[in-house]
């Protein structure tokens, strides 16, 4: 196998990272920063807490951002000195740190790359996501849970605030379903490719003679809607249930009935919230899921239409996306990518950025060729 000369590698990263940086057009990225800044110092900001937390949020998502490339570009100039510094001294101790922090750069500028592939209509949006339990019985409730644990942690690794809307709980163990928020930009694009069927095999902890099982689970991910789009729901299109707040074992988390639960007459969509105390909080948070997921419908309805035009099949979202298997062998992996890891415990603990970078470049050249 051919080695690879350092400094030729150093080049190409080098190549990459000016290429991501004409992409992300850090002087805009600036400027955007500096507005945001005195956006944030305005006396009025927090008047408006849900516009204040957006502005923050955002700012602190650029300044990240910016923090990113430039840490990579000084990066990349030290590891040209310590390999110079490695060879000027003949140090095998510094050469083999110089290869550790190349390797480590080539992994980090391949993840700030995939960044600049998010680029779709929606993808800098925050995401909603909703997980349901299918085919399974009580160990697919159990697989429900443990992947919205996984979610959030993935969500608690990136400092990136998350809130749950609400969690139908099942009769034995773990959930019927839950929707949730992750609240950072681009947060619809980096989690999209998510959206599919996930797949358990393992020992079922609830078969008392331990045979092996195989659970289902669906997670729908949707992006957030923001004032701007144009989602028209009649009061006569909808129904409103309003039911009692509770968790597992049946103890009530509210002793009103503050919960809300709005069906979609001509669509059949159902959306509930009951994490907020007042009914019309609830409802007010419930009618934005079901506009983000009316937004979704139109948005795959106009793209279905453009397939048609130029006579492709459209890709079905609905489908198995990725395997989880824990015995007789453990391994999980991606059966659009072929992505693969040995840790199912790291992944299902929050380690997903090597499947989401993979997913979202399999995505964008499934869209190119669509295109």
């Amino acid at each position: 196998m051919a080695v690879i000369d350092p400094a030729e590698e150093i080049n190409e990263l080098a190549g990459t990272l000016r290429s991501i940086q004409d992409v992300l057009d850090l002087d805009a990225m600036r400027k955007q920063i500096e507005d945001l800044e005195q956006q944030v110092a305005a006396p009025d900001l927090w008047d408006d807490p849900d516009q204040a937390q957006k502005v923050t949020s955002k700012l602190s998502h650029l300044q990240g951002e910016l923090n990113r490339v430039e840490g990579l570009v000084r990066r990349l100039d030290d590891l040209s000195v310590l390999y110079e510094l490695a060879v000027e001294e003949g140090d095998d101790d510094t050469k083999a740190e110089a290869d550790k922090e190349l390797s480590s750069l080539r992994s980090d500028i391949g993840a700030l790359e995939v960044r600049t592939l998010l680029s779709g209509e929606y993808d800098a949006r925050e995401a909603l996501l909703t997980i349901n339990s299918q085919a399974g019985g009580v160990d697919a409730a159990d697989w429900a849970e443990m992947l919205l644990r996984m979610y959030l942690r993935w969500a608690e690794r990136k400092g990136y605030p998350t809130e749950v809307y609400e969690t139908s709980y099942a009769e034995e163990a773990g959930i019927k379903s839950a929707t949730f928020t992750v609240k950072a930009p681009y947060a619809y694009g980096t989690l999209r490719g998510e959206h599919g069927t996930h797949r358990l095999v393992r020992i079922s902890p609830f078969d008392n003679q331990g045979r092996r099982q195989t659970s289902f689970a669906g997670v729908d991910v949707v992006p957030v809607v923001e004032q701007t789009d144009h989602i028209d729901i009649n009061e006569d299109e909808i129904r409103v249930d309003v039911y009692r707040s509770s968790g597992p074992g049946g103890q009530g988390v509210n002793t009103t009935d503050s919960a809300v639960r709005i069906t979609h007459l001509p669509t059949n969509i159902v959306v509930s919230c009951q994490n907020e105390r007042s009914q019309l909080q609830n409802r007010a948070t419930a009618m934005a899921v079901l506009q983000a997921k009316l937004l979704e419908r139109k948005r795959q309805e106009e793209a279905e239409k453009m397939s048609e035009l130029r006579g492709a099949t459209t890709t079905s979202w609905g489908t198995q996306i990725r395997n989880y298997v824990l015995h007789p062998y453990q391994i999980v992996k991606d059966l659009r990518t072929g992505t693969e890891a040995g840790n199912p415990t790291a992944v299902l603990d929050g380690d997903l950025d090597g499947f989401i970078e993979a997913e979202i470049r399999w995505m964008r050249r499934q869209e190119s060729e669509t295109a």
